[in-house]
């Protein structure tokens, strides 16, 4: 059993960037399975973004742009900032992340150009967390967890 932190749109709650969420079943069944607790995360919520807001991507120079020109830089690492202390009191091991986001992206993330083409790279959360050590999966990656476990 694991302490497992999850980005809160995979479990349903409407903190997606246009005000809607990503439940995902698989999510919910594997938590149901191997979680022993479940912490929701939403760096972007979390750094005071509001929902629904524009859609961001990570510029190549690093920054976080949102499509109509604002830099959400500090907004996106103020929020990582406070859900990484939650998880690491918590004594997450493990966290389930939206795949592609300027957050929670995990291998893969948007390019900045706002069409859709991925880059190679972590969200700014997901990187702390990789940082820390924490073991990162996608609701893509997910049925690969457990062939880490044999």
């Amino acid at each position: 059993m694991e302490i497992v932190a999850v980005s809160a749109c995979l479990l349903g709650h409407c903190c997606k960037y246009d005000g809607g969420h990503n439940r995902n079943q698989a999510v919910l069944d594997f938590l149901n399975r191997y979680a022993q607790k479940v912490i929701p995360v939403c760096p972007e919520t979390a750094g005071g973004l509001p929902r629904p807001r524009p859609p961001a991507e990570i510029q190549p120079d690093g920054r976080v742009m949102d499509n109509t020109g604002r830099d959400v830089t500090s907004c996106f690492v103020q929020g990582a900032e406070t859900e990484f202390h939650r998880v690491r009191q918590a004594g997450c091991t493990l966290a389930v992340l939206k795949a592609k986001s300027p957050s929670c992206g995990v291998g893969q993330v948007y390019d900045g150009s706002f069409t859709r083409t991925l880059k190679e790279g972590d969200g700014i959360f997901a990187a702390g967390l990789r940082q820390a050590g924490v073991k990162l999966f996608t609701e893509k990656t997910l049925p690969n967890w457990e062939q880490t476990k044999k």
